[in-house]
């Protein structure tokens, strides 16, 4: 820690994190137009649990202060999932992507345009909720301080302007802070929630007049602990593939000859899988402020809200299904083998090109079923929770992936930017050691 003040730059990009997550939590509490927040924070004490929790912990609990970040990322989100499944069967997009920085600049472009689109669908659906649960009663009384067009454009123009800005401010993390930037403003998000969550938790505890006794308290902290346990080690599991390469003599001088290896990680996706799975189901909500009297939109949202059977199938074949998507995306097995086989290097016992190709194939897919049967079963732990101990949704395997996840890449990045000025890591790796790396 005391290395990070070294390195100016280092300093600098957190610093300016930093700053831009503060503005991220004081534009949380920056209400939108029209609206009664201490109406909306007891409608949402009382419907504290399903898809309205899940998108409040998205949201960092900008929901339910109604502020002009309601929306959170969630619509930049549904815009890349929609982009990047669009460059895999158009093919205007899948040759932009191939031309790279540039293409990626354009990609980028349609994502934002995109982004700009589901922020108004879904803050006028936000608005058209808020209007009914007023109308209805049941704790919403009062939300709403006027219903009409005026009230529908203000909240579409703020919670668009409100997502753009937290885009804004994601990609210039990225580009000037340290970190993935949506990743890091969703774990300010829930980071910002642990407080009220452990007070919820001891309030439900014996000591306080609560249902909660002391073994099972221990057994939560023995959960919470054993699944962050869980996650480092799968995060940092790896499969190595040897490789080696072929010696070559040029002039007087003899290369190659080398023997490394090709690290493969477990969750090549990270934590975008349950990020997008979540982003999916929390569509039916949408759904709901746009269509509020439709027979099929009720039926979605009381059959798809956490801790239902078919939340938790559709949850789990969603994850699945983007832990192989992004990584497909990310990874391509014949661009790997032929850059192999261009620098000489080979899998020992594995013919070069195309049967490489196919080798990676196989591993990379059986890995990544591993990896996405652990975020899987990380991720339907609140329902487990919920249904055995009763403890806030708020404890559950979605949140303590992304929090421990992202913690974990940024903490290597900063290894990193340490590294490559020569200073001792967080790993404890000295001077010459890091040298050495660099090198290699």
């Amino acid at each position: 820690m005391a290395n990070i003040g070294k390195v100016s730059e280092l300093r600098q990009r957190i610093l300016f994190t930093l700053l831009v997550l503060t503005v991220y939590r004081i534009g949380v509490f920056v209400a939108v137009p029209g609206v009664s927040r201490e109406a909306f924070s007891f409608y949402m004490a009382q419907n504290s649990g399903g898809l309205l929790g899940m998108f409040s912990m998205f949201s960092g609990g900008a929901l339910e202060q109604l502020s002009v970040f309601a929306l959170g990322v969630m619509p930049y989100i549904s815009s890349s999932i929609i982009i990047q499944l669009l460059t895999v069967v158009v093919p205007s997009l899948e040759r932009l992507k191939k031309e790279g920085e540039q293409g990626q600049r354009k990609i980028n472009q349609y994502t934002r345009y995109g982004t700009i689109l589901l922020s108004i669908v879904q803050g006028f659906g936000l608005a058209l909720f808020l209007e009914s649960a007023s109308k209805q009663g049941g704790g919403a009384t009062g939300v709403v301080l006027f219903s009409d067009w005026g009230f529908r454009l203000i909240a579409v123009i703020t919670l668009t302007s409100g997502s753009m800005l937290l885009m804004w401010l994601g990609e210039q993390i990225t580009e000037r802070g340290i970190g993935n930037g949506i990743s890091l403003i969703i774990f300010a998000g829930i980071v910002a929630q642990l407080p009220k969550a452990l007070f919820q938790t001891v309030n439900m505890s014996e000591f306080a007049g609560g249902e909660l006794h002391t073994p099972t308290l221990l057994i939560i902290g023995a959960i919470v602990v054993g699944v962050i346990g869980a996650i480092v080690f799968f995060e940092r599991g790896q499969r190595r593939i040897p490789v080696r390469y072929a010696k070559k003599v040029v002039g007087n001088r003899m290369y190659g000859g080398q023997n490394t290896f090709l690290p493969l990680k477990v969750n090549t996706a990270g934590v975008i899988p349950p990020i997008f799975a979540s982003s999916l189901l929390m569509f039916p909500s949408m759904l709901g402020g746009l269509f509020p009297d439709s027979g099929m939109v009720d039926w979605l949202n009381t059959n798809l809200a956490p801790g239902t059977t078919i939340y938790n199938f559709v949850y789990v074949a969603l994850i699945i299904f983007f832990c192989f998507f992004y990584t497909a995306v990310v990874f391509n097995p014949v661009d790997v083998a032929d850059n192999l086989k261009k620098f000489g290097g080979f899998i020992p016992g594995i013919r070069a090109g195309k049967k490489t190709a196919q080798y990676i194939d196989r591993v990379l897919s059986r890995i990544t079923l591993g990896g996405a049967i652990y975020i899987s079963a990380v991720c339907v732990l609140p329902t487990f929770l919920n249904t055995e101990f009763g403890v806030p949704f708020y404890f559950g395997g979605t949140s303590l992936l992304i929090v421990v996840a992202v913690a974990l890449d940024t903490v290597q990045q900063v290894e990193s930017h340490l590294i490559t000025h020569n200073y001792e890591g967080f790993g404890g790796q000295g001077a010459p050691r890091a040298r050495g790396r660099r090198r290699a």
